[in-house]
């Protein structure tokens, strides 16, 4: 059956490679919307968490241990939001480089 498959994949000029990888980018096109509605969402709502526990501290030292982690989440939230969108652009340009295009 596997030898049927790449007998007719070589006679017809299609590599399996490519045929995989189109897959997984199909793939990541398909979970884009979802995973990048789930990092805005959560990160909205624990940045609020977070601006309540800054606004309701009374210590200094308890108003700055808020502000620094409600700027650590912040720094962590948008870099996950870059790394989504990079998956979303790199695969196509990634796969014509390896495929000589």
């Amino acid at each position: 059956m596997f030898l049927n498959r790449v007998l007719m994949d070589a006679a017809a000029n299609t590599d399996p490679m490519s045929e995989g990888a189109q897959n997984i980018i199909n793939l990541i096109n398909s979970i884009f919307p979802w995973a990048l509605g789930i990092v805005i969402a959560a990160g909205s709502i624990f940045s609020i968490i977070l601006g309540v526990k800054f606004a309701k501290a009374e210590e200094p030292q308890d108003r700055e241990k808020a502000k620094q982690h409600l700027k650590n989440a912040i720094i962590g939230f948008v870099l996950i939001f870059v790394l989504i969108m990079l998956l979303r652009v790199l695969p196509t340009p990634l796969l014509n480089w390896a495929q000589g295009k």
